[in-house]
């Protein structure tokens, strides 16, 4: 689409937007570039970037900035990172959570921009299921995962349970479906609920419906990290409303969800620039993100957040770095649970 000079001054372009914030006019070009061009041949070519959509004009410079698709052409066809520049401290194998926090962490203060990751996906698998009396009709619902992970929640019963009942249950739940997960507990008891006492059957089916709850709230923790970063980028600070919707973004987190979702499905760094689809909300945000394993496995997505106007090289080096440290804290610390 584009002849090298054309593709020399987009790039040259962007990389001085990126650093100074500020419309690039052809002068700065010209010199920038280190083409020998007539500033009359330099405006040409901005011209026809700007009929191909990739710069724009804004009213108040005769300078250019890039546009949501010379972002993505830049980043798709120009961009060469150095992942070895890099160094960053190592994540200690401790309690996954522990890990996700400090990455997060690790990634905000890396990048000064905004840190996010998804939590390890867990298993919906149970290994143990236990029913603790807190007082009449109310009960403590302990689920332990096959990885030693637990989730305890509050179960209101319609009928006060004596813990020879409880035990019931729970023996029938743990020798009969110990090692399944939570949605074919269900269906299974659902088959076989005339075969139980009316008061057990009950009890069980409020009890996976609970836990079922709980598998399903726990896929979607989300660790954000810096988002008071954003309040330093001048293109945010000038733009209240830019930076309202991108703090939305974050305390609502459902659409934040769905782009790592989409970030898993994926190998290696993925970059979403704002203002080219519905996937990025923000038109002037950016996400950078890759996925992460535990033994091989995607369980995760972790990211940055900041402007469009990023240095995507370096953000790239942070968060791929980054999301090799979480794997291998994850796995190290799986091993050494197991």
């Amino acid at each position: 689409m584009l002849d090298d000079r054309s593709r020399r001054l987009l790039k040259t372009l962007i990389e001085r937007y990126i650093a100074d914030g500020q419309p690039v006019g052809s002068r700065t070009l010209s010199r920038a570039s280190g083409l020998e061009l007539s500033p009359a041949t330099i405006r040409n070519v901005m011209s026809d970037l700007e009929e191909l959509g990739l710069i724009a004009s804004p009213h108040t410079s005769a300078g250019r900035i890039p546009t949501a698709r010379g972002y993505r052409l830049f980043v798709d066809t120009m961009l060469t990172a150095q992942r070895d520049e890099l160094a960053a401290p190592a994540l200690p194998p401790d309690q996954p959570q522990k890990v996700i926090a400090n990455a997060a962490n690790l990634l905000s203060s890396l990048s000064q921009f905004v840190g996010v990751v998804m939590a390890p996906r867990r298993s919906s698998v149970f290994r143990h299921i236990e029913f603790l009396r807190l007082s009449e009709r109310r009960l403590l619902l302990i689920i332990v995962a096959p990885d030693g992970d637990v989730q305890n929640r509050v179960l209101f019963t319609e009928t006060d349970h004596s813990p020879s009942e409880l035990t019931e249950a729970s023996n029938y739940l743990n020798a009969h479906f110990s090692g399944m997960a939570i949605d074919q507990v269900r269906a299974r008891l659902r088959q076989e609920v005339e075969h139980l006492r009316g008061e057990i059957a009950q009890l069980m089916q409020a009890a996976v419906q609970v836990g079922s709850e709980a598998m399903s709230q726990a896929q979607g923790e989300v660790v954000i990290s810096g988002e008071r970063n954003l309040l330093a980028v001048s293109d945010f600070s000038s733009d209240m409303n830019q930076l309202r919707r991108a703090f939305d973004l974050f305390e609502q987190k459902a659409q934040l969800i769905r782009l790592l979702d989409v970030s898993s499905q994926a190998e290696g760094v993925r970059i979403f620039i704002g203002g080219e689809s519905q996937t990025v909300p923000v038109e002037e945000l950016s996400v950078v993100s890759a996925p992460y394993e535990v033994d091989g496995q995607v369980v995760g997505t972790l990211g940055v957040i900041g402007p469009t106007r990023m240095p995507y090289d370096r953000m790239i080096q942070i968060v791929d770095i980054t999301s090799r440290l979480v794997s291998n804290a994850l796995s190290q610390g799986k091993a050494g649970g197991a």
